[in-house]
């Protein structure tokens, strides 16, 4: 199989002026001017929606920009096609990744590539290119191996490995991190170190502002489809990239009030399921959240952890273990009784089981309580009544909408969180199951969910003038940050099985990460 594009070793400086995208509705690309030079990590930071998935779009070739021009080496180009931006030594890693699982390394990356043996496969040729480039960069990767075999970490090598097989200079990397370990995000930098090093230059994409600071030379912010502005890493912090992202100043960090832990909430004992294809999903799951904590489950997407919420909520059915409620067994109890019984949910998929996108806010407001005093007399709605509750909520939790009679369908995904958030803490529930509750939702509105989740760990008393244990929180998330600033223990998750529980206090990156990939201390 015969390489494309320019030589591996020779890197290219990269210019995009003026950039412009439109559509419908919407100016994703405003004037954008981004550039990245040989041996340097240019960070591409924003929020979701900021325009930095578009900008890469049409550096490789899946869009046209309406207006601007893409320079190589000062030489105007245009790159109609993603095969045109690999003749021009322009390669992307896409956060899902491009592999057929059922075929080897080696065949993988041979894919559309021409042979010289005509309908024959050079796998010999290629696998040994393979170990070259492995050895040059390394990437330790078998190619003999089936990719169904690797894990998430080396499967993303094997991406990189077709890029530059097929001499790819200019390597795009579209939330990389986002499916690793910290130790694979850790092997992951010391290869882009190394190929910055020898030349390529490296755009990465990302909004994890600690990972952002650790691998970039320079960082260009995005904010509403602008340019906001280019810095050096050098006296970048955390914070004030924050504030570019959005606007205003931030807290990124978070201040644990001391809170009474009361009685278990929550109790799941041998919990088993399968997943959607019917296969284990839950082995023998033991978990244990106490009023006023947040109990966090840790691990890498598609360990359980959807399963695990759903079971609790009543969404699917367990195979063998029960779910307790405050002492009560529910194993066996209807969605609705469980909610009466005080479990609330944040849905992971908020649009396809957290609303109806038909129903305006308001309706949705009261999906769970529509048929009870005092929004309902004798059969009837109470219009006044809903209303009152609609208002007091959207203002309580900052819902940015028209009216409580707007369609939810046309709120932004940060608002709709809110409104989630908003019905399901309302009542002040027992327990809490945050499943994702901040995936896709802009940096201001996951700091002010951060906050309620947190509040919600206690119960304020007026009369008494004392603070009660609150609700107990189950928390499931990817995003270890998150998870280090609002548990106070960790449960990690690996195959269906928790691998361990540890104090946040005790709790360090290396040891999480390890317990994520399936190692213990035993």
């Amino acid at each position: 199989m015969h390489p494309q594009g320019t030589d591996t070793s020779a890197g290219i400086d990269l210019e995009m002026r003026g950039i412009v995208k439109r559509f419908p509705g919407v100016l994703a690309n405003d004037h954008v001017d981004f550039d990245v030079r040989r041996g340097e990590v240019h960070t591409l930071l924003g929020e979701n929606g900021a325009g930095k998935s578009t900008l890469m779009k049409i550096l490789y070739g899946l869009h046209q920009p309406d207006e601007g021009q893409i320079l190589i080496d000062d030489e105007q180009v245009h790159i109609s096609s993603p095969a045109d931006a690999i003749r021009h030594g322009i390669g992307m890693i896409h956060q899902h990744f491009m592999l057929v699982e059922t075929i080897t390394v080696a065949e993988n990356v041979a894919l559309g590539l021409k042979s010289s043996r005509g309908p024959l496969m050079d796998l010999d040729v290629v696998s040994a290119r393979i170990e070259e480039l492995s050895s040059a960069y390394g990437i330790k990767v078998d190619p003999a191996a089936y990719v169904w075999q690797l894990s998430v970490g080396e499967q993303q090598r094997v991406e990189i490995i077709k890029a530059l097989y097929r001499n790819v200079s200019l390597l795009a990397l579209d939330e990389p991190t986002a499916v690793l370990t910290p130790q694979e995000v850790d092997d992951l930098f010391v290869t882009l170190r190394r190929m910055a090093s020898e030349g390529h230059p490296l755009i990465f994409i990302s909004h994890k502002l600690h990972e952002v600071l650790d691998i970039s030379d320079r960082i260009t912010v995005l904010r509403n489809g602008r340019k906001i502005g280019t810095v050096p890493k050098e006296g970048a912090t955390k914070s004030s990239l924050a504030s570019m992202m959005v606007g205003r100043e931030i807290a990124l960090e978070r201040s644990h009030d001391a809170v009474q832990i009361g009685e278990p909430g929550l109790q799941v004992r041998g919990l088993h399921a399968l997943n959607d294809r019917g296969l284990p999903a839950l082995d023998g799951v033991d978990l244990e959240v106490r009023a006023g904590e947040i109990l966090a489950i840790a691990g890498v997407s598609g360990n359980g952890q959807r399963e695990l919420a759903q079971v609790i909520a009543g969404l699917r059915q367990a195979t063998e273990g029960t779910v307790l409620l405050n002492g009560v067994d529910v194993t066996a109890w209807k969605i609705k009784d469980r909610r009466n019984a005080g479990l609330a949910y944040i849905p992971e998929k908020r649009m396809r089981d957290g609303v109806i996108q038909q129903f305006t806010i308001a309706e949705n407001l009261l999906l769970h309580e529509y048929d009870k005093a005092p929004f309902a007399r004798r059969g009837f709605i109470n219009f006044s009544a809903v209303e009152k509750h609609s208002e007091e909520l959207i203002q309580s939790f900052k819902v940015k909408t028209p009216s409580q009679k707007t369609l939810m369908s046309t709120l932004s995904g940060g608002n709709i969180q809110k409104a989630i958030l908003a019905r399901e803490l309302s009542g002040n529930p027992k327990v809490l199951i945050a499943a994702q509750p901040t995936r896709g939702v802009d940096i201001g509105a996951t700091e002010y969910i951060h906050q309620r989740l947190l509040d919600q760990r206690m119960i304020h008393n007026k009369l008494l003038d004392q603070r009660k244990a609150g609700t107990a929180t189950l928390l499931i998330s990817e995003d270890l940050d998150e998870i280090l600033m609002l548990a106070d223990r960790i449960a990690v998750i690996y195959e269906g099985r928790i691998m361990g529980i540890v104090e946040r206090a005790d709790a360090t990156v290396e040891q999480l990460g390890l317990m994520m990939a399936g190692v213990t201390d035993d």
